[in-house]
């Protein structure tokens, strides 16, 4: 008598239809963007180019420098027409998303021609074949990769001639705001040595968890953008086997996490929304940053936003609320000490 037919593989865990973890352990991704967006007509006086920045896991930059802006300062006869630098990293609970997406594309775009400044977007290692802390290690990677591309005298000429290297922001949203938190807590104001000082960081929604429940996250409506499940899941497949929720790459204001009251830290910018399961997280983070550990955090707090709101819509009045918010905190920072 035979044995029946073994049993073909289903799907375990789905991320937004673009990621499929299957029962015998392999990964289903799909190349079609979760948030597919419009670009309007033109290209905001912005032109960009798409560079491999890690050659072994094939990982890309995608380059942004407002044209607009530089041909107009150039036409003013500034002597030095150089503007700040934004290392920006996307979000996708560390498991999806790319810079090459039609969202964070659009919403790059808008940074690069409205702060103005030369925006980075680089991709890095997706969870779960790659988990933490692997996008956090190649966050600190990529501000390695800039680091050596400013002492080569801007390497690319698309940075040679408009990149301030001595202005620099770290920023992202979500997972990206995650990274570019450990990014700002590892170098701190000049760990990347003279070519390179971080005059600040720019965490929008950023990705925190832990075991303890938030009320946030309690009382989240299942139709919510952003669920307390879907965020579980995504700490199932981004955190080592066996890790809890509590780890300190996620959990940020746990005793574990990396000890920051003795870090120089560059002044700090975290914007949540009123409606978003991680609004608590981020709250309870930007207190403890300044009254326990001393550092300038300032937190925003966007009414009736959910989570992703800005770069879910990248042209909508909330994205219009959180570009003046970071052009005014990059503009306030880009010369401090």
């Amino acid at each position: 008598m035979s044995s029946p037919a073994p049993e073909p593989p289903h799907v375990v865990e789905d991320c937004r239809g673009v990621l499929q973890l299957m029962s015998d352990g392999t990964v289903r991704r799909s190349a079609a963007p979760a948030f597919p967006v419009e670009i309007p007509a033109g290209d905001l006086g912005v032109e960009w180019k798409d560079v491999t920045w890690q050659p072994e896991h094939a990982l890309n930059v995608r380059l942004y420098r407002p044209r607009r802006h530089l041909a107009a300062a150039a036409a003013d006869g500034d002597g030095d027409a150089r503007i700040p630098v934004v290392a920006y990293f996307h979000g996708g609970g560390f498991c999806i998303g790319s810079g090459r997406w039609p969202n964070f594309h659009a919403w790059c775009l808008r940074l690069a021609a409205e702060l103005p400044a030369v925006v980075l977007s680089f991709d890095y290692r997706l969870a779960p074949e790659h988990r933490i802390p692997a996008a956090q290690e190649d966050g600190a990677a990529a501000m390695s990769w800039l680091r050596a591309t400013a002492t080569a005298g801007g390497g690319d000429p698309w940075l040679a001639g408009a990149a301030d290297f001595g202005r620099v922001f770290v920023a992202g949203d979500s997972a990206g705001g995650n990274i570019a938190h450990h990014v700002a807590a590892a170098f701190g104001k000049a760990g990347l040595g003279p070519a390179i000082r971080i005059r600040g960081a720019v965490l929008l929604a950023p990705a925190m968890a832990g075991e303890a429940r938030t009320r946030g996250e309690l009382e989240c409506p299942p139709g919510a953008f952003l669920t307390t499940a879907t965020c579980d899941k995504y700490c199932r497949l981004a955190l080592p086997a066996g890790a809890t929720r509590d780890h300190p790459a996620m959990n940020l204001t746990e005793p574990e996490a990396r000890p920051l009251a003795a870090v120089e830290m560059a002044p700090v910018l975290v914007v949540a929304g009123e409606r978003d399961v991680l609004r608590d997280r981020n709250a309870e983070y930007a207190r403890r940053m300044r009254e326990e550990w001393g550092k300038e955090v300032e937190y925003v707090e966007v009414a009736g936003a959910e989570h992703g709101f800005f770069q879910r819509d990248p042209w909508s009045e909330g994205a219009d609320e959180v570009v003046r918010l970071v052009r005014r905190f990059v503009g306030e920072h880009m010369d401090s000490e």
